[in-house]
């Protein structure tokens, strides 16, 4: 059933292309591009994320309480799932599902890459600093909470 399912996104695919115009076939192709280097990467940071993680519970006996041994680990990992975020965010245009420019998705990336940022903070950060990340935090919800409250809106 899952192949009659790709055939179907397939032939879709090909319909729509069909009807594109020069500027949305481009757009098309670029996005399946990006998607495959995103894959890519992907794959080769979840390759380093375990050599990593072998290296260090194996060879250097990991202590998951040490402060730099657990920002290292999360920051790849945080790394890793923004990655997989814009990779997914790309697909949905390759598959003309969505738009090119998806502004709460990317509002809600620069959440996560923020919210890594805070992982791997040292514990000396200027307190300055640690107060504009958090502003620059609430601020991207509070748009994306507006943008949502807006989309739920015009959905009704």
């Amino acid at each position: 059933m899952h192949k009659e399912s790709d055939h179907t996104t397939l032939d879709e695919m090909r319909a729509q292309w069909r009807l594109m115009t020069v500027y949305e076939r481009f757009e098309q192709v670029i996005a399946l591009v990006l998607s495959a280097v995103i894959a890519v990467i992907i794959v080769v940071s979840l390759f380093q994320l375990i050599a990593i993680v072998f290296t260090l519970l194996v060879l250097d006996a990991f202590n998951p309480l040490d402060h730099k041994v657990f920002q290292k680990v999360f920051g790849m990992i945080m790394t890793l799932l923004i990655a997989m975020e814009f990779k997914h965010s790309i697909v949905r245009v390759a598959l003309r599902k969505e738009s090119i420019i998806q502004v709460k998705t990317v509002i809600l990336i620069a959440i996560l890459a923020l919210a890594r940022k805070f992982i791997i903070l040292a514990p000396d950060v200027d307190p300055a600093k640690l107060a504009a990340l958090a502003g620059t935090i609430l601020a991207l919800g509070l748009t994306y909470w507006l943008m949502r409250e807006r989309d739920d809106r015009m959905s009704e």
